[in-house]
């Protein structure tokens, strides 16, 4: 079918609504690792040691978790466009103060307030946008909305670096705020508004089970990157005490009416298939992404600046690549794109497996944009299948979860690969040595995509036969119509 077509066609304020969430996900998206490139310059500024700046990211990172839950009661209970543009508004601010910050514990203590507006961002931007879009042209705009995901990353480094080497360091958080003023006014000019609904009280129990579950999950699981141990006190508790507490949560959102996160969601085949995709994309993904501006800084000492172009052609492919996934996801499903996606990216990764000292330039970038674009086939089909499996009034409790696997995933993928680069490098005294060590780790960020494969399969196989129902369905409510009017 033509996307001129009447009932397909993407109509011009759905568009403007995703130019909205747009700029509101690549500005909190962009701020995680603008600031990432920044610590050690940070810690000179503040007189801080490197352990106590540190919690600047990983402050941000925790209330940003601890948040991200409650959004979906918070879209419902108070409308999603009042929620959107008061995280905006809270990061915005976020943003002023970390500037003016005199101190680690300022800093800290702000960048919290950042990470409650950053969290929230994401996850109610989806919702809005899911509802605008509906469930047939879920690809094609969800094709634009992944874009600040695949690209924030290459593109954070390399503007991180920039304004390190050319400005004070409080610009990292004054380059917010022109965007957040633009995204501010634009949200309550573009935005449609939903009223409130009427909704259930807050589930107070679940909340305080997942806001301090999560945050100590992925406390934990960033841990394991410092220390280069699974074995660690400071890895094992805080993610054992993570994993109890999320499934007492499960226990609980099974037992009541209304929770805070429906669950039962997972029941659905398509739905928890996709879920499960996402997650292990995310692994390979961000966990992939550590490896190589790691290898181009201490295999081939490029400036941080070069690094991020070095990286930027795997954002292009990605970029390049999801606008035509999204097409066919609407016209095909994202079953089948995605495990094309999965496979793309796992066989693009095996170059860097075999990574040298002096490998080609040119011939790594054509691998990274190979691997952006299956990474562009893969996330957002499954991404938009997910959505499309669902009805209207169930997006508030998808987004958050979606948004919580992914981060999850991301945290695992950097965990995991981090610990094998670091085991690998153990003595690699020579630059030979030491790339071959950075190609065991991509062995195992290979490996980790690979995994994502089963759900994949499992994936196109539930689009098929939820086709095979609805087609079924289609018919039999035809014959009754054909027989009624006889």
């Amino acid at each position: 079918m033509s996307d001129t077509t009447a009932g397909n066609r993407i109509e011009a304020h759905v568009w403007r609504i995703s130019a909205v969430v747009v700029l509101g996900s690549i500005m909190s998206i962009l701020d995680t690792t603008i600031v990432n490139i920044a610590l050690a310059t940070l810690s000179r500024e503040l007189h801080s040691s490197i352990a106590d700046i540190q919690w600047v990211a990983t402050g941000y990172m925790l209330s940003l978790a601890a948040v991200i839950p409650v959004t979906g009661w918070a879209a419902r209970r108070f409308g999603a466009k009042r929620i959107y543009v008061v995280s905006l508004v809270l990061f915005t601010a976020g943003s002023a103060l970390c500037g003016l910050a005199t101190s680690t514990a300022e800093l800290t203590l702000f960048r919290v307030l950042q990470g409650i507006g950053g969290g929230m961002i994401l996850p109610v931007g989806q919702l809005m946008l899911a509802e605008a879009a509906g469930p047939r042209r879920m690809g094609r705009v969800m094709s634009v909305v992944a874009v600040p995901a695949m690209l924030a990353p290459i593109l954070g480094p390399t503007i991180g670096g920039l304004i390190i080497d050319n400005a004070s360091w409080r610009w990292i958080f004054f380059v917010n705020l022109p965007i957040g003023v633009i995204a501010i006014a634009a949200a309550l000019r573009t935005l449609p508004a939903v009223s409130a609904r009427e909704t259930a009280p807050l589930d107070f129990r679940g909340l305080a089970l997942m806001a301090s579950g999560l945050p100590l999950l992925t406390y934990g699981l960033a841990e394991i990157g410092v220390t280069g141990s699974f074995t660690a006190a400071k890895v094992v508790i805080p993610i054992l005490g993570g994993v109890v507490l999320i499934a007492a949560f499960a226990v609980h959102a099974l037992r009541i009416s209304r929770p805070l996160l429906n669950l039962r969601l997972y029941q659905r085949p398509t739905f928890a298939s996709a879920s499960l995709a996402m997650f292990c994309v995310g692994a390979a993904l961000f966990g992939g992404m550590i490896l190589l501006p790691l290898y181009w800084q201490g295999i081939r000492h490029e400036s941080v600046v070069v690094t991020g172009l070095l990286t930027a052609p795997q954002g292009l492919g990605a970029a390049l690549a999801m606008p035509i996934a999204g097409r066919l996801t609407d016209r095909w499903g994202g079953g089948g794109l995605t495990l094309f996606g999965v496979t793309v990216v796992t066989l693009s990764t095996v170059p860097f497996a075999l990574i040298g000292a002096h490998t080609s330039i040119a011939w790594l970038c054509v691998a990274m944009l190979v691997r952006g674009a299956g990474i562009g086939c893969a996330f957002m089909p499954a991404m938009a299948a997910a959505f499309a499996s669902l009805e209207r009034s169930e997006l508030p409790d998808a987004t958050p979860q979606l948004n919580v696997l992914q981060r999850v995933g991301g945290s695992i993928g950097i965990a995991v690969l981090a610990v094998v680069l670091q085991r690998a490098l153990v003595g690699a005294h020579t630059p030979a040595a030491a790339a071959s060590a950075y190609g065991t780790a991509f062995w195992a960020a290979a490996a980790l995509t690979a995994v994502a494969i089963v759900p994949s399969v499992v994936l196109m196989q539930s689009e098929r036969r939820a086709r095979r129902r609805r087609s079924a369905d289609e018919q039999a409510a035809s014959e009754m119509a054909e027989a009624v009017a006889a």
